[in-house]
């Protein structure tokens, strides 16, 4: 394949993360592009095995409170060789989980990047605060070696009408730092991945923004309240709904 001209490089270059026009020297790439996907490769695995640290997310809450729960994975190993126990909380700790009157629970877990989850959760828990003044919001829960399915356990345990689980998305080699936000109407185990909207790339300056991210998963709530739903069930009833009706606002499903 051709090279492209510098300036058409250029423009890419600044127009994506993506790897584009690295150039090449004989079969390989240049030494600088080569240095930096191994870097970039690198800071991919760190965000897989760094640990997550609850008390860096808690301190950003102001006067939020915090609950700490364990999934039953009891180390990073476990929790990647086994993703079920990830998707449940230890016996032990649901003990903390009680029922309060509360509408909404947000979760953080660390998944696959607790990098995602330090640099954004914390900014993403008060943006969505903002933006829900009607409901009734549990305390927030921050669960350790975790998946997307604990947070069902939680809102079931909390007794809550729906589930935000804010979660460290699978590293990219251009974005080790990706936090992505579900939300789960009604709560409990065994619910699908098919019953749940997702936000994703949650990670500014170069993904979604705090804000945006709080207005999507904010106009999603609305229509699960409304609808009492969601997932792909949440997708067919707002198409299904008369273009004249407003009581929704527009929501980007996913």
């Amino acid at each position: 394949m051709a090279e492209l001209p510098a300036s058409r490089a250029d423009r890419l270059r600044a127009a994506t993360q993506a790897r584009v026009a690295l150039g090449r020297v004989g079969q390989s790439l240049p030494t600088a592009p080569l240095l930096a996907f191994e870097l970039a490769h690198a800071r991919a695995r760190d965000a897989v095995h760094t640990a997550f640290d609850p008390a860096a997310v808690i301190a950003g809450l102001g006067d939020m409170a915090a609950i700490t729960v364990r999934s039953r994975a009891d180390d990073r190993a476990t929790y990647l060789q086994r993703p079920n126990l990830g998707r449940r909380v230890r016996a032990e700790d649901l003990a903390a989980l009680r029922p309060d009157d509360a509408e909404l629970a947000i979760v953080v877990a660390d998944g696959l990047s607790a990098t995602a989850v330090h640099a954004h959760a914390a900014a993403m828990i008060l943006a969505l605060r903002e933006r829900l003044p009607g409901w009734r919001i549990a305390p927030i829960v921050l669960a350790c070696q975790a998946r997307v399915a604990l947070g069902d356990e939680v809102g079931a345990a909390l007794g809550v009408d729906a589930v935000v689980l804010l979660v460290g998305e699978r590293p990219g080699l251009s974005a080790p730092d990706s936090l992505g936000a579900y939300v789960t109407w009604a709560p409990q185990v065994g619910r699908r991945d098919s019953e749940r909207n997702c936000v994703s790339n949650i990670r500014p300056p170069h993904g979604l923004g705090y804000a945006d991210a709080a207005d999507e998963i904010t106009r999603i709530l609305t229509a699960a309240r409304r609808l009492r739903l969601t997932g792909v069930a949440l997708n067919g009833a707002l198409l299904a709904l008369p273009a004249s009706d407003s009581g929704i606002p527009p929501v980007q499903l996913c």
